[in-house]
């Protein structure tokens, strides 16, 4: 669900609200119960639930050069094991 910011003209009075796309605007300011709360013109604000793909994808960079470099300390036992 969106984040929608509002702001009343009236007292100032500004509130970030989780709301549907499809729920109507709120209109009455709940500081000073005017009908002048309006939703203001933001940036897309979203919520990410869990433990996603956010904490891990594109933290430093493409994950090719950390499977390579996982690779290659992988394969570097192997071959001490086998000179033992």
């Amino acid at each position: 669900m969106p984040i929608y910011t509002y702001r009343c003209d009236s007292c100032g009075h500004a509130k970030d609200v989780l709301q549907k796309m499809s729920d109507s605007p709120l209109t009455t300011c709940p500081a000073c119960a005017k009908e002048t709360f309006t939703k203001q013109v933001t940036a897309a604000g979203f919520q990410l639930k869990g433990s996603g793909w956010y904490q891990t994808d594109f933290r430093g960079g493409s994950g090719t050069s950390s499977a390579s470099t996982d690779a290659g300390s992988s394969s570097a036992p192997s071959s001490g094991a086998t000179d033992a």
